[in-house]
């Protein structure tokens, strides 16, 4: 793969390849305008997506960091994207462009004052793979192998003015209003900047590991501080395939039903007993062993659940809640849903949104077990989100709802329930976790 010799990093050399890349996007448009005449609407449309989806990656790519981040969390976004974005910018997971090896030793000299080869016996200076902040090397230290991560340089410095370029495009996507609105973008920048401070990382990455490693059928790096830095992270290598490259091969039921349930386990113990959780989950954060067991990675983004969050959170999770109607307004006004300044078409209409859409997802939960695979439950939830993405009564309501806490743990659940329909999971024991 080709590499790359530096990153934009200043506010105006980052705004400047966005700006370029919104350039290549207005060309692909005239190119539609054109071509739908002649090849129809439908053709057209879907050269349109794959065309932008590729220009828009390629231009993220190179910025790294919350910009590549952006993708990489879109990427989870099924059923909402046109499939062109979902598979380009899954490539965000594990696969862009890494550093050239005089910036890694450049870098690795920066942020530890030693180059690789003086901490280890052997350094691959060739990243074994790269994601939105950081990438990935292989080393060996006294016959021990060794994965070690290196953060891009200048990205933890331009998460702040990558934010404010985003932010004009996200209130119009997400129909933002009002000065209250800081607290969404507050709650990503923070969780970015915490994703750049490596130190918090290895402290919280071993916490979980002591907190998780007596689940069955789950595995875990050890992490060494005496090996990282604020910018350099030093665990274990673990061998396994890709949780994607896995469900791309597996025709074992068993398996995938063994998978499942320990990647549910670990989540709902986290949720309900931790407390914390990690909000991250996508396929380039997890491995398959060859003895079929689940490996977790990268445990930068991490969410604490706070309990007046909590409780209202999952006591809508439970059907009877759902349909009873004054405890069901009580806990939507908790979670912020609905505001004291709604009118009487905003209250009705966000009460019969959230119905709806409490009703389909919280279906797991009303069940003692419950089929992943099942490809008409996950179309409902693709069928709901295409209905609000297209109705034209919300875009003209206030978008700010919900607690600052929805963005990540909602991303969590999503992220979760993709998963597990990657792994067609079935009979899983929603309630599973509570023996352990």
């Amino acid at each position: 793969m080709k590499t790359i010799d530096n990153i934009p990093t200043s506010k105006i050399q980052r705004a400047s390849k966005l700006v370029q890349t919104g350039a290549k996007v207005g060309v692909n448009y005239l190119k539609y305008y054109g071509s739908k005449l002649v090849s129809g609407e439908e053709e057209a449309k879907e050269q349109l997506n794959k065309d932008n989806a590729e220009d828009i990656y390629n231009g993220l790519k190179q910025l790294k960091g919350s910009a590549l981040k952006v993708a990489q969390m879109l990427s989870m976004e099924k059923g909402i994207l046109p499939q062109a974005y979902v598979e380009q910018f899954s490539l965000s997971q594990f696969s862009v462009p890494p550093l050239s090896a005089p910036l890694v030793r450049k870098t690795f000299k920066k942020y530890f004052g030693k180059l690789p080869n003086e901490l280890f016996d052997t350094f691959d200076l060739n990243a074994v793979s790269g994601a939105s902040i950081g990438q990935v090397h292989l080393a060996e230290k006294d016959g021990k192998k060794y994965a070690v991560k290196i953060q891009y340089p200048g990205i933890a410095e331009s998460i702040s003015s990558d934010l404010s370029l985003v932010k004009p495009i996200a209130i119009k996507m997400f129909n933002i209003r009002g000065k209250d609105s800081d607290k969404y973008f507050k709650e990503v920048e923070n969780k970015l900047i915490e994703e750049t401070n490596y130190i918090l990382e290895v402290s919280q990455s071993q916490a979980i590991v002591d907190a998780c490693k007596h689940i069955p059928n789950l595995n875990f790096p050890n992490y060494y501080k005496e090996l990282s830095s604020d910018r350099i992270i030093t665990m274990d290598w673990m061998e396994g395939i890709h949780l994607s490259e896995f469900t791309a091969i597996n025709g074992d039921q068993e398996k995938a039903n063994k998978l499942g349930q320990a990647l549910w386990d670990f989540y709902m113990y986290q949720m309900h007993t931790i407390k914390k959780v990690h909000a991250d989950p996508h396929p380039g954060n997890f491995l398959i062993s060859k003895e079929v067991e689940l490996i977790v990675l990268d445990f930068g983004c991490m969410k604490k659940v706070p309990d007046d969050f909590y409780v209202p959170y999952f006591d809508l999770a439970k059907k009877e809640n759902i349909t009873n109607p004054a405890f069901f307004e009580q806990k939507l006004y908790e979670l912020e849903i609905l505001r004291e300044d709604d009118s009487k078409e905003e209250l009705a209409f966000f009460k019969a949104m959230f119905y709806e859409m409490l009703s389909l997802f919280t279906q797991p939960f009303h069940e003692e077990e419950f089929d992943f695979s099942d490809e008409e439950f996950f179309g409902k939830i693709t069928e709901l989100g295409t209905k609000y993405a297209k109705n034209t009564d919300l875009k003209n309501m206030n978008g700010n709802r919900g607690s600052k806490h929805f963005i990540y743990i909602n991303r969590t659940f999503f992220g979760l329930y993709n998963l597990m329909h990657d792994l067609k999971a079935t009979n899983i024991k929603i309630n599973n976790f509570k023996q352990y």
